[in-house]
Protein backbone atom coordinates (compact mmCIF):
# COMPACT_ATOMS: atom_id res chain seq x y z
CA UNK A 1 0.00 0.00 0.00
CA UNK A 2 1.22 3.70 -0.49
CA UNK A 3 -0.14 6.65 1.58
CA UNK A 4 -0.25 9.67 0.10
CA UNK A 5 0.41 12.85 2.09
CA UNK A 6 -2.75 13.79 3.38
CA UNK A 7 -1.54 17.31 4.18
CA UNK A 8 0.86 18.44 1.52
CA UNK A 9 0.13 22.13 0.25
CA UNK A 10 -1.53 23.01 3.80
CA UNK A 11 0.92 21.94 6.92
CA UNK A 12 3.85 22.34 4.55
CA UNK A 13 4.47 22.88 1.06
CA UNK A 14 3.38 20.82 -1.96
CA UNK A 15 6.52 21.71 -4.84
CA UNK A 16 9.53 19.68 -3.67
CA UNK A 17 11.99 23.08 -4.17
CA UNK A 18 8.93 25.13 -2.19
CA UNK A 19 9.11 22.51 0.41
CA UNK A 20 13.11 22.30 0.74
CA UNK A 21 13.26 26.17 0.85
CA UNK A 22 10.41 26.10 3.72
CA UNK A 23 12.49 23.14 5.65
CA UNK A 24 15.97 25.50 5.24
CA UNK A 25 13.68 28.69 6.86
CA UNK A 26 12.46 26.97 9.80
CA UNK A 27 16.53 26.19 10.50
CA UNK A 28 17.39 29.60 9.73
CA UNK A 29 14.86 31.31 11.47
CA UNK A 30 15.41 33.43 14.54
CA UNK A 31 13.14 30.86 16.77
CA UNK A 32 15.11 27.96 15.09
CA UNK A 33 18.48 26.59 15.82
CA UNK A 34 20.05 29.20 13.47
CA UNK A 35 22.00 27.01 10.69
CA UNK A 36 21.46 23.67 9.13
CA UNK A 37 22.73 20.44 10.47
CA UNK A 38 24.89 17.47 8.73
CA UNK A 39 23.84 14.36 9.09
CA UNK A 40 25.94 12.21 11.44
CA UNK A 41 27.15 8.60 10.88
CA UNK A 42 24.32 6.88 12.30
CA UNK A 43 24.26 4.05 14.69
CA UNK A 44 25.59 0.68 14.90
CA UNK A 45 23.77 -1.53 17.53
CA UNK A 46 23.53 -4.76 18.67
CA UNK A 47 21.52 -6.08 21.26
CA UNK A 48 22.03 -8.56 23.54
CA UNK A 49 19.95 -11.68 23.66
CA UNK A 50 18.33 -11.98 26.96
CA UNK A 51 16.09 -9.80 28.77
CA UNK A 52 17.94 -7.55 31.09
CA UNK A 53 17.39 -3.77 30.84
CA UNK A 54 21.28 -3.52 31.81
CA UNK A 55 22.24 -5.24 28.81
CA UNK A 56 19.67 -2.98 26.94
CA UNK A 57 21.57 0.24 28.04
CA UNK A 58 24.76 -1.91 26.92
CA UNK A 59 23.88 -2.76 23.57
CA UNK A 60 23.22 0.59 22.82
CA UNK A 61 25.97 2.61 24.19
CA UNK A 62 26.82 4.02 21.03
CA UNK A 63 23.39 5.89 20.53
CA UNK A 64 23.40 9.43 21.59
CA UNK A 65 19.82 10.15 21.27
CA UNK A 66 16.88 7.66 21.79
CA UNK A 67 13.68 9.96 21.75
CA UNK A 68 12.11 13.09 20.74
CA UNK A 69 9.62 15.46 21.61
CA UNK A 70 8.58 17.25 18.39
CA UNK A 71 5.60 19.65 17.67
CA UNK A 72 3.04 19.24 14.89
CA UNK A 73 1.52 22.31 13.23
CA UNK A 74 2.36 23.67 9.67
CA UNK A 75 6.17 24.65 9.33
CA UNK A 76 4.70 28.01 9.11
CA UNK A 77 4.47 28.31 12.99
CA UNK A 78 5.94 25.36 14.45
CA UNK A 79 8.44 24.64 12.19
CA UNK A 80 11.15 26.35 13.78
CA UNK A 81 10.94 24.73 16.98
CA UNK A 82 10.80 21.49 15.59
CA UNK A 83 13.86 22.54 13.51
CA UNK A 84 15.64 22.21 16.97
CA UNK A 85 14.89 18.79 17.34
CA UNK A 86 15.35 17.34 14.20
CA UNK A 87 19.55 19.67 14.35
CA UNK A 88 20.34 16.94 17.04
CA UNK A 89 18.53 14.42 15.42
CA UNK A 90 20.21 14.72 11.86
CA UNK A 91 23.80 15.55 13.66
CA UNK A 92 23.22 12.71 16.25
CA UNK A 93 23.19 10.06 13.05
CA UNK A 94 19.67 8.29 11.84
CA UNK A 95 19.17 5.13 13.39
CA UNK A 96 17.57 2.42 10.68
CA UNK A 97 13.96 3.00 12.00
CA UNK A 98 12.48 6.07 13.19
CA UNK A 99 9.11 4.90 15.44
CA UNK A 100 6.80 8.08 15.20
CA UNK A 101 3.83 8.13 17.81
CA UNK A 102 1.38 10.81 17.50
CA UNK A 103 -2.53 11.29 18.94
CA UNK A 104 -5.36 10.81 17.25
CA UNK A 105 -7.27 13.78 15.47
CA UNK A 106 -9.61 12.31 13.07
CA UNK A 107 -11.30 9.90 15.77
CA UNK A 108 -10.78 6.69 12.47
CA UNK A 109 -9.13 3.78 13.41
CA UNK A 110 -8.51 1.75 16.56
CA UNK A 111 -7.72 2.57 20.09
CA UNK A 112 -3.34 1.61 19.44
CA UNK A 113 -3.43 1.65 15.30
CA UNK A 114 0.15 0.82 13.89
CA UNK A 115 0.65 0.90 9.68
CA UNK A 116 1.46 -2.54 9.14
CA UNK A 117 3.46 -2.54 5.48
CA UNK A 118 3.81 -0.45 2.53
CA UNK A 119 5.19 3.17 1.92
CA UNK A 120 4.55 6.15 2.23
CA UNK A 121 4.85 9.34 0.02
CA UNK A 122 5.77 13.05 0.40
CA UNK A 123 6.82 15.83 -2.00
CA UNK A 124 10.61 14.95 -0.87
CA UNK A 125 10.02 11.08 -2.09
CA UNK A 126 9.04 7.95 -0.36
CA UNK A 127 9.71 6.56 3.03
CA UNK A 128 9.27 2.60 3.74
CA UNK A 129 7.27 0.93 6.91
CA UNK A 130 9.50 -1.28 8.39
CA UNK A 131 7.02 -4.01 8.04
CA UNK A 132 9.30 -6.66 10.37
CA UNK A 133 9.61 -4.12 12.83
CA UNK A 134 5.65 -3.60 13.14
CA UNK A 135 4.68 -6.96 12.55
CA UNK A 136 7.35 -8.18 16.08
CA UNK A 137 5.55 -5.18 17.95
CA UNK A 138 1.87 -6.36 17.76
CA UNK A 139 2.95 -9.59 18.52
CA UNK A 140 4.37 -8.02 21.63
CA UNK A 141 1.82 -6.37 22.70
CA UNK A 142 -1.96 -6.66 24.07
CA UNK A 143 -3.31 -3.10 23.08
CA UNK A 144 -1.40 -2.30 19.57
CA UNK A 145 -3.86 -3.36 15.77
CA UNK A 146 -2.77 -3.48 12.46
CA UNK A 147 -4.92 -0.51 11.58
CA UNK A 148 -4.69 2.30 8.04
CA UNK A 149 -7.99 4.01 8.43
CA UNK A 150 -6.35 6.30 11.53
CA UNK A 151 -3.32 6.75 9.54
CA UNK A 152 -4.92 7.92 6.43
CA UNK A 153 -5.82 11.79 6.71
CA UNK A 154 -4.31 11.79 10.23
CA UNK A 155 -1.17 15.28 10.11
CA UNK A 156 0.65 14.72 12.65
CA UNK A 157 3.14 11.21 11.67
CA UNK A 158 3.01 12.88 8.06
CA UNK A 159 4.39 16.43 9.22
CA UNK A 160 7.73 15.05 10.91
CA UNK A 161 8.71 13.21 7.81
CA UNK A 162 9.87 16.00 5.05
CA UNK A 163 12.38 17.12 7.98
CA UNK A 164 14.01 13.96 7.91
CA UNK A 165 13.89 13.27 4.05
CA UNK A 166 15.47 16.33 3.47
CA UNK A 167 18.66 15.20 4.66
CA UNK A 168 18.31 11.01 3.48
CA UNK A 169 15.64 8.68 2.83
CA UNK A 170 17.51 5.95 3.99
CA UNK A 171 15.89 5.09 7.06
CA UNK A 172 12.41 3.19 7.63
CA UNK A 173 9.22 4.36 9.64
CA UNK A 174 6.69 2.53 12.13
CA UNK A 175 3.86 4.62 12.38
CA UNK A 176 1.21 4.38 15.15
CA UNK A 177 -1.69 6.20 16.29
CA UNK A 178 -2.70 6.47 19.55
CA UNK A 179 -6.39 7.40 20.64
CA UNK A 180 -6.10 5.59 23.64
CA UNK A 181 -3.78 8.10 25.82
CA UNK A 182 -3.09 6.60 29.58
CA UNK A 183 -0.66 5.17 31.62
CA UNK A 184 -1.21 1.33 30.64
CA UNK A 185 -1.56 1.95 26.88
CA UNK A 186 2.37 4.12 26.78
CA UNK A 187 3.68 1.39 28.93
CA UNK A 188 2.67 -1.21 26.60
CA UNK A 189 4.05 0.32 23.66
CA UNK A 190 7.38 1.46 25.31
CA UNK A 191 7.82 -2.46 25.89
CA UNK A 192 6.84 -3.94 22.66
CA UNK A 193 9.48 -1.30 21.57
CA UNK A 194 12.50 -1.95 23.54
CA UNK A 195 11.91 -5.51 22.87
CA UNK A 196 11.12 -5.43 19.16
CA UNK A 197 14.31 -3.19 19.04
CA UNK A 198 16.55 -5.96 21.56
CA UNK A 199 14.83 -8.86 19.35
CA UNK A 200 15.56 -7.69 15.78
CA UNK A 201 18.81 -5.79 16.76
CA UNK A 202 17.32 -2.73 15.37
CA UNK A 203 18.94 0.95 16.03
CA UNK A 204 15.75 3.04 16.61
CA UNK A 205 14.52 6.78 17.53
CA UNK A 206 10.97 7.27 19.12
CA UNK A 207 9.11 10.17 18.11
CA UNK A 208 6.61 11.92 20.50
CA UNK A 209 4.59 13.69 18.09
CA UNK A 210 2.56 16.49 20.24
CA UNK A 211 1.77 20.18 20.85
CA UNK A 212 1.06 21.41 24.15
CA UNK A 213 -1.45 23.75 25.39
CA UNK A 214 -3.90 24.99 22.77
CA UNK A 215 -5.94 28.02 22.43
CA UNK A 216 -5.15 30.35 25.49
CA UNK A 217 -3.64 33.56 26.10
CA UNK A 218 0.50 33.38 26.07
CA UNK A 219 0.56 33.81 29.97
CA UNK A 220 -1.71 31.42 30.92
CA UNK A 221 -0.05 28.84 28.10
CA UNK A 222 3.23 29.40 29.54
CA UNK A 223 2.54 29.04 32.83
CA UNK A 224 0.44 25.56 32.14
CA UNK A 225 3.75 24.72 29.66
CA UNK A 226 6.05 24.79 32.05
CA UNK A 227 4.63 22.18 34.26
CA UNK A 228 4.73 19.80 30.66
CA UNK A 229 8.48 21.04 30.41
CA UNK A 230 9.50 20.34 33.68
CA UNK A 231 7.95 16.51 33.47
CA UNK A 232 9.90 15.93 29.87
CA UNK A 233 12.86 17.17 31.20
CA UNK A 234 12.93 15.13 34.44
CA UNK A 235 11.87 12.25 32.68
CA UNK A 236 8.58 11.77 34.70
CA UNK A 237 5.80 10.57 32.97
CA UNK A 238 3.68 10.08 36.35
CA UNK A 239 4.06 13.95 36.59
CA UNK A 240 3.56 14.56 32.89
CA UNK A 241 0.01 12.44 33.58
CA UNK A 242 -1.21 14.28 36.59
CA UNK A 243 -0.43 17.43 35.32
CA UNK A 244 -2.40 17.34 31.99
CA UNK A 245 -5.57 15.69 34.19
CA UNK A 246 -5.55 17.66 37.40
CA UNK A 247 -4.67 20.78 35.25
CA UNK A 248 -6.84 20.26 32.30
CA UNK A 249 -3.84 21.03 29.39
CA UNK A 250 -5.02 20.56 26.29
CA UNK A 251 -1.47 18.75 25.37
CA UNK A 252 -2.69 16.75 22.35
CA UNK A 253 0.08 13.93 22.80
CA UNK A 254 0.52 13.13 26.62
CA UNK A 255 0.29 9.85 25.22
CA UNK A 256 2.97 9.25 22.55
CA UNK A 257 5.34 11.75 25.09
CA UNK A 258 4.72 9.30 27.65
CA UNK A 259 5.33 6.20 26.04
CA UNK A 260 8.67 7.80 23.73
CA UNK A 261 9.99 8.03 27.85
CA UNK A 262 9.41 5.34 29.15
CA UNK A 263 11.11 3.34 25.91
CA UNK A 264 13.68 5.80 25.76
CA UNK A 265 14.76 4.97 29.41
CA UNK A 266 14.41 1.53 28.51
CA UNK A 267 17.09 1.85 25.85
CA UNK A 268 19.41 3.58 27.81
CA UNK A 269 18.31 7.14 28.04
CA UNK A 270 19.20 9.05 31.07
CA UNK A 271 17.99 12.96 30.53
CA UNK A 272 15.74 15.03 29.29
CA UNK A 273 16.76 18.08 27.54
CA UNK A 274 14.07 21.06 26.65
CA UNK A 275 15.76 22.39 23.21
CA UNK A 276 13.45 25.07 22.51
CA UNK A 277 9.86 26.20 23.53
CA UNK A 278 7.64 28.81 22.03
CA UNK A 279 3.94 29.59 21.36
CA UNK A 280 2.02 30.09 17.80
CA UNK A 281 2.34 33.91 19.18
CA UNK A 282 5.88 34.33 18.93
CA UNK A 283 5.27 33.89 15.41
CA UNK A 284 1.94 35.26 14.28
CA UNK A 285 1.85 38.05 16.92
CA UNK A 286 -1.45 37.14 18.22
CA UNK A 287 -1.01 36.50 22.10
CA UNK A 288 -4.78 36.07 22.75
CA UNK A 289 -5.16 32.54 21.37
CA UNK A 290 -1.61 30.56 21.29
CA UNK A 291 -0.64 27.42 20.60
CA UNK A 292 1.99 26.03 22.98
CA UNK A 293 5.03 24.11 21.44
CA UNK A 294 8.77 22.53 22.38
CA UNK A 295 11.06 20.22 20.94
CA UNK A 296 13.13 18.47 23.56
CA UNK A 297 15.50 15.07 23.37
CA UNK A 298 16.56 11.90 25.42
CA UNK A 299 19.78 10.97 25.67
Amino acid sequence: MIRKPAVAGLFYEKNPDDLKNKIEWCFNHELGPGKIPELGLGQSIEFLNNDSTKNIEESTKNQKIYGAVVPHAGYSYSGPIAAHAYYEIVENGFPETFIILCPNHTGLGTGISIFKEGIWNTPLGNVEIDEEFTKEMVSNSDLINFDTSAHIKEHSCEIHLPFLQYFSNDFKIVPIVMWMQDMESGSDIANSIAKTAKKLGRSVLIIASTDLTHYESKNFAEKKDKLILDAISNMDEDSLLNVVKNFGISMCGYGPTIATIKASRFLGAKNGKILKYATSGDISGDFNSVVGYCSAIFD
